[in-house]
């Protein structure tokens, strides 16, 4: 086989082989079949960033994956699922990640088999090292082989969303003081309708990582030792209870915003309510004054000597009256 150049290699992050007692060891890409070929339960596990055609056709003709995974793996933007090819998985998942307060969506593709395991990091998707890192200071774990490492990889996606999903959490919250703030900001209710457009893609990573986690339990072709289920069980567990929480706020969300606009409509229909109170109020003297407006030659009320301050009295005291009840009733 051909030697990758050096710029291809870029996107490789490692590449190592695990024996049966767990220890690593770091390995070039194309002496992954020769490695494979000694069966004595030894795994290989390998990170990649971004790879391009070449690097993902070595990793084909290395482990004899599949056309369509292949093609998955190098496109991205597939949904999350889970598919069986042989005695080998396919898994993609959604990541998350928080970047200049920013929260920003990646993939990462999963190849494993019964003696490999090799994730395909796109986007915004935190390395996988920490993950080799804690399960190489437990070798006993590794000795389980790469359905153990599957687990830590997935396992690390679903702890990277709780916190996310905690300052979505903290964020409604200080959303929901301004919901009632005496005075209406547009601001309030643009960053409630972005939010629940992020909950929304957060629900899509979180709820199909469920039945990924379902169905790997009861798959055949990549059989989860019966020591190593009781720790997907635990990731499902995490991921319901993240999906459960996403679909509260959600609902609170929708709540939020049908409330700040209801919050609205009654703060408009009292500004009505007042406008159409002082209109009322200067309507009455409007009315009796274009009475006496009329060019009429004979309107005995014109010739008294006291008209003019009765007149005033009259619309002194209606405007009164009027003022009082239009109080009473809450107008003005």
């Amino acid at each position: 086989m051909s030697r990758l150049p050096d710029s291809q290699r870029q996107a490789i992050i490692n590449c190592a082989v695990y024996d049966r007692a767990g220890r690593r060891r770091d390995i070039p890409i194309e002496q992954i079949s020769e490695e494979l070929a000694q069966d004595d339960g030894r795994f290989v596990w390998i990170g990649l960033y971004e790879p391009d055609e070449a690097v993902l056709d070595v990793l084909q003709e290395e482990f004899g994956l599949h056309d369509l995974a292949v093609e998955d793996a190098h496109k991205a933007h597939q949904r999350p699922k889970i598919e069986t090819y042989g005695q080998s998985l396919f898994i993609a998942v959604h990541t998350a990640q928080r970047v200049h307060g920013e929260v920003r969506f990646g993939e990462t593709q999963v190849f494993a088999g019964p003696r490999y395991l090799v994730t395909v990091r796109h986007g915004a998707s935190l390395s996988y090292a920490p993950v080799r890192q804690r399960l190489e200071r437990e070798p006993d774990l590794l000795a389980l082989g790469p359905s153990i490492a599957l687990h830590g990889v997935l396992d690390f996606v679903v702890d990277n969303y709780q916190p996310i999903v905690a300052d979505y959490e903290d964020e409604l919250d200080t959303l929901e003081q301004d919901v009632f703030a005496e005075s209406y900001r547009r601001a309030t209710l643009q960053r409630l309708y972005h939010l629940r457009k992020d909950l929304t893609r957060m629900r899509l990573a979180v709820l199909p990582m469920q039945d990924i986690l379902a169905q790997l339990n009861r798959a055949t072709a990549f059989p989860i030792p019966d020591a190593v289920k009781p720790y997907f069980r635990d990731i499902h567990d995490h991921a319901a209870r993240e999906g459960d929480t996403i679909d509260t706020l959600r609902e609170m969300v929708a709540a939020a915003m049908s409330t700040n606009l209801a919050l609205v409509t009654v703060a408009q229909g009292e500004v009505v309510k007042k406008l159409a109170g002082w209109a009322g109020l200067l309507a009455a003297p409007t009315l009796i004054a274009s009475w006496y407006g009329m060019n009429f030659a004979h309107m005995p009320e014109l010739q008294g000597r006291y008209s003019y301050a009765i007149l005033t009295g009259v619309v002194a005291l209606v405007c009164i009256a009027l003022y009082a009840y239009l109080r009473r009733i809450r107008w003005l």
